[in-house]
């Protein structure tokens, strides 16, 4: 195909990034599918021989970012569509994580997707345009107790991001922060750290986990289609929430948080500025 687009995609072994890289190789485009652990990819590397380029790299390590990128780059000839998707959980209340606990996930989660931002804008910039998805959170609006530091993280790069769209516009990359919905990832299992649990909070904790509940999060391919077309609009937008139930939930959450500011208005107005 002479129109078909170059992915990188970051977290591709798995979960929404695999789902990502199936559609797109489905749709006729080239991946190049990272990941920590590629060896989940080797069946699908077999089946798409010529369109598929797996590549080893942790997205913490800012060095073999921008290496990978250069080779991400080489392998069929461009980068058209970046989807910054790499991350992981840390489950648990604030107080209970450790230093190294919480500076790895904001590695991954935080940092990890702004070194590949920062590798692959030179390579978009210079063919005169791309895409760029960041893969945010519907929660990234706002911290939920156990799930605070993957809030952070995503709150983190949805600001970033914001901040990048209008810096790069010019060049013709257009960005997007894809606020995801719950799916079924293996966030929650393989893709969690843990931390030492307090006895303090478990009935806190208890009372999280039976909010979460039991229902069962759709399949990640279900996200695909909405990433393929939103990959192909000629005007992207900036920001788009994917999945039903979550855009309502975003939408609630915006409320209730401008409820509260009105509620307060009379002491903020009483100061200047």
């Amino acid at each position: 195909m002479t129109n078909a687009r170059v992915w990188l995609i970051t977290g591709a072994s798995r979960g929404l990034g695999r789902a990502f890289a199936e559609a797109a190789l489905a749709d006729g485009d080239r991946v190049v599918a990272v990941a920590r652990d590629v060896g989940p990819l080797e069946e699908l590397t077999e089946k798409y021989p010529a369109h598929l380029v797996p590549l080893s790299l942790d997205v913490a390590d800012r060095q073999s970012v921008f290496d990978g990128v250069e080779r991400a780059a080489a392998a069929f000839g461009r980068l058209d569509v970046v989807v910054n998707n790499a991350g992981g959980m840390l489950y648990g209340m604030v107080e209970e994580a450790t230093e190294e606990q919480i500076r790895a996930h904001m590695d991954v989660n935080f940092f990890g997707a702004v070194w590949v931002a920062q590798a692959v804008l030179p390579h978009l910039r210079a063919q005169g345009g791309g895409r760029l998805l960041q893969v945010t959170s519907m929660g990234s609006g706002g911290g939920m107790a156990t799930v605070g530091f993957y809030g952070a993280g995503k709150a983190a790069l949805d600001s970033v991001s914001e901040a990048l769209a209008m810096e790069v516009e010019g060049f013709g990359v257009k960005v997007t922060i894809v606020q995801m919905g719950g799916y079924n990832t293996g966030l929650f299992t393989t893709g969690t750290t843990t931390t030492e649990p307090l006895a303090r909070y478990q009935s806190l904790r208890t009372e999280m986990e039976e909010m979460w509940g039991d229902a069962v999060a759709p399949e990640p391919d279900t996200a695909a289609p909405v990433i393929m077309e939103l990959a192909a609009l000629p005007d992207p937008p900036r920001r788009l929430i994917v999945g039903s139930q979550s855009f309502d939930h975003v939408l609630e959450m915006g409320r209730a948080q401008a409820d509260l500011y009105r509620s307060w208005e009379h002491l903020s107005r009483t100061a200047p500025g």
